[in-house]
Formats: structure tokens, C-alpha cells, sequence
């Protein structure tokens, strides 16, 4: 990762965090002043992606750091980190769940108080700020190829949708149902534990082999096969490794060639392939002769 592309990373995580920390405290202030579960939940919910924002920071930092004795193949495979993201979603969800079904219980026999205005604000500036923020973010991970923020991005969107949730149960609690706003801490549960699974299989993908997708293989071998003195392509494999892909790719040529012609035509292929797709980090080739192939 070039130096422009980490200072934007570092900026887009300054951003985040920031935000989240100002958004979280006006959302637990409002909520406990309010006397709303539902907006006190979608503040414990900002809370921890605080904690989130940290980590893939941390995981950014790391997986961009140059190959060296230790680590040929570089650093990319330490964003699956993020599984660990996925961990504690899962956790702050299952808290925000048990505590809205305490409050439904209690709810049933007439005891809730429908709450205050000011929650009904908050989850309107709730759901314009996380909107603004998954755009944002959105872009920077597009502009840097990270997958962590990139999944950053999409739990904004999804605490849009938790607001959306929020203002709705909050809306109806002070208009005679106040049942209605724990009820609306529980669905914002069920948008955690979603966002929750959508990471950690992400993350999960990423700590075994996996190809890339076909429509980046088959251009691949487009390329490939249009290189002068490429006779035919035996062989390519593709594999993810975080962000970046690694490509193998045996290809045949004219076996009266001498060595060094064979070799020219190879390291074009190798520097076309790099060239012309970004995310590839390495490309390996081998040359088989094309008079011994079997036909």
C-alpha cells in the first residue's frame, strides 16, 4: 500500500472513530434523559464499534507493511482479524436482546413509561450521520481495496437501518404504545447479530485459500493468452490472500526456443498480469514446451 493510500486509510479511521465516540455519547445521554431502552441500546451499539473502528485500524496498519524475513508473502491475511469484530457484535447483541426482552416482560403487566422527545431526535440525527458515514467510508474502501473497511462501511449502513428501527419504536411508544420501544431494541438486536455473521464469514473466507471470482480469472487468462509467443495457457490458479491475489499460471510455448526467449516471453507475460490487474500482488509463471504437450 502506497503512502497516498495510508494516510487515507488513517483519515477515514480518524473520521470514524471520532464520529462514533460524539454520535455514542449524544445517543446514551439522550436515551437515559429520554428514558428510552431502545435509543440507550443503539448508543451501546455506537459504543462498540468504537472498540471495531480500533481493531481494523489495527489490522489495516499491519496487513500494509512490507514482506520481510519473516513474512514473505507480506502482512494482507491479518485483516482476518475481523472475525474478531464479528465476536464481540455478536456479544453486544446478545446483551441489547436479553435486556429488551426484560423490559417486554415488564412491559406486559402496564409498567413502561413511554419515552421522551428528545430519543425521537436523536434517532433522526442517528440515521442522517450513519448514512453519511457509510458513504464515506464506503468510497475510502473502494479507493484503498480494504475488505475491513469495506465491512466498516456496511455496519454503518446497517445502523441506519437500526435508527430507522429505533425511531419507529420510539415514535409509536409516545404515541400509547411504550411497549414498542423495547420491542425496537430487540429488532435492532437482530440487525447486530446480522451484520455479526455477514463479518465473520467474510473474515472466514479470507483464512483459507480461495480462488478469485471467475469474471477476474477469465480476464486473466484473456491477457494471458494474448501475449506474443503464448501458445496455449495449461494452467492457472488464483488465490486470495486478504485484499491481494497470487496467480500460478503454466503456459506453452514453442519448445525450439532457446532459454532466454522462453524466459522473455514469461517475464512479459508476469508483468502484464501485474500491470493490468491491481489487486494481483504476484504472478508466477512457468513455460512448458508446446511440441511435448499431449494432444
Amino acid at each position: 500500500m502506497d503512502q497516498d493510500l495510508k494516510r487515507r486509510t488513517v483519515r477515514v479511521q480518524a473520521v470514524n472513530i471520532t464520529v462514533n465516540a460524539l454520535l455514542a455519547a449524544f445517543k446514551l445521554a439522550a436515551g437515559l434523559t429520554a428514558r428510552s431502552s431502545a435509543m440507550v441500546s443503539s448508543a451501546i451499539e455506537n459504543a462498540s464499534d468504537i472498540f471495531k473502528d480500533v481493531m481494523v485500524f489495527f489490522s489495516l496498519r499491519m496487513s500494509s507493511k512490507e514482506s520481510d524475513r519473516d513474512h514473505p508473502y507480506g502482512h494482507e491475511r491479518i485483516e482476518s482479524l475481523t472475525v474478531l469484530l464479528a465476536v464481540v457484535l455478536a456479544l453486544v447483541g446478545a446483551g441489547i436482546g436479553l435486556n429488551s426482552i426484560r423490559l417486554l416482560a415488564s412491559g406486559v403487566g402496564g409498567g413502561l413509561e413511554p419515552p421522551g422527545g428528545l430519543a425521537l431526535a436523536a434517532a433522526v440525527v442517528s440515521i442522517v450521520v450513519k448514512e453519511l458515514m457509510f458513504r464515506y467510508v464506503r468510497r475510502g474502501a473502494l479507493a484503498v481495496r480494504s475488505d475491513a473497511l469495506m465491512a466498516t462501511a456496511w455496519d454503518h449502513r446497517s445502523d441506519v437501518l437500526s435508527s430507522a428501527g429505533s425511531f419507529v419504536g420510539i415514535l409509536g411508544a409516545r404515541l400509547g404504545l411504550p411497549i414498542l420501544d423495547p420491542l425496537a431494541g430487540l429488532i435492532i438486536c437482530l440487525f447486530i447479530f446480522r451484520a455479526a455473521w455477514d463479518i465473520f464469514n467474510s473474515a472466514m473466507g479470507k483464512l483459507v485459500d480461495r480462488s478469485c471470482d471467475p469474471q477476474t480469472e477469465a480476464d486473466i487468462r484473456r491477457a494471458v493468452l494474448s501475449e506474443e509467443g503464448v501458445l496455449a495457457l495449461d494452467e492457472m490458479r488464483t488465490r486470495l490472500f486478504g485484499p491481494r491475489i497470487y496467480v500460478d499460471i503454466a503456459i506453452a510455448c514453442d519448445g525450439d526456443l532457446t532459454l532466454t526467449q522462453s524466459h522473455d516471453i514469461a517475464e512479459r507475460v508476469h508483468e502484464r498480469v501485474e500491470r493490468d490487474f491491481p489487486d494481483v500482488k504476484h504472478c508466477m509463471v512457468h513455460v512448458n514446451p508446446y511440441k511435448t504437450r499431449k494432444r
